[in-house]
């Protein structure tokens, strides 16, 4: 989605004229900002709603990512970064900003609309061993395993192939409760 699309109150028009767009139903609010409503809320939409947000060497993660990747209708109250980049970048980030300083691989990341943002499967994985830590997790894995429940399987065998894996048992135990509100079909053909 290209940034013209998107309106931050101040940039070109007023927080009330804003407002006012999104009464008469011209725009809708999307995290910090506006965008047509004529335009599909997709995953570029609302990483480019999270621009101010995420800074330059990191990566949505966490809640942050499964809602880029569709899991819910309104961002998450508490986003959380993750640095894709080998050095530690001086960074100023908002209140309800979470900074994971551990480095993602390039394989765990997706790029979208000239950001970064974890794969469904290294969030889904996050979200289901960083539950104990952060509660609202729980519900966003929910969200997530709603949206793509072919991934539950997928981080099953992650986690059992790796043993020694703080918090595995209790993400194991996780991953057989979703897996008990969202069965996998079979097909063979």
């Amino acid at each position: 989605m290209h940034d013209s699309l998107f309106y931050l109150p101040g940039a070109v028009l007023s927080q009330s004229e804003l407002s006012s767009a999104r009464l008469d139903g011209l725009v809708f609010e999307i995290s910090a900002g506006y965008m047509p409503a004529d335009i599909p809320e997709g995953r570029s939409a609302r990483l480019t709603a999270l621009r101010q947000v995420i800074p330059p060497g990191f990566a949505a993660s966490g809640s942050t990512a499964a809602w880029v990747h569709g899991a819910g209708d309104a961002p998450p109250m508490q986003h959380h970064i993750q640095r894709t980049v080998d050095h530690r970048p001086r960074t100023k980030t908002a209140y309800n900003v979470v900074v994971h300083e551990s480095q993602l691989a390039d394989g765990d990341l997706v790029r979208i609309a000239d950001q970064s943002v974890t794969t469904p499967l290294r969030t889904l994985t996050d979200l289901v061993l960083g539950a104990d830590r952060y509660p609202q997790y729980l519900i966003w894995m929910r969200r997530l395993a709603s949206e793509m429940p072919e991934l539950v399987s997928a981080v099953r065998g992650q986690l059992t192939d790796r043993e020694r894996l703080p918090g595995r048992r209790a993400a194991l135990s996780r991953l057989e409760q979703l897996s008990a509100e969202w069965p996998q079909e079979d097909v063979t053909r």
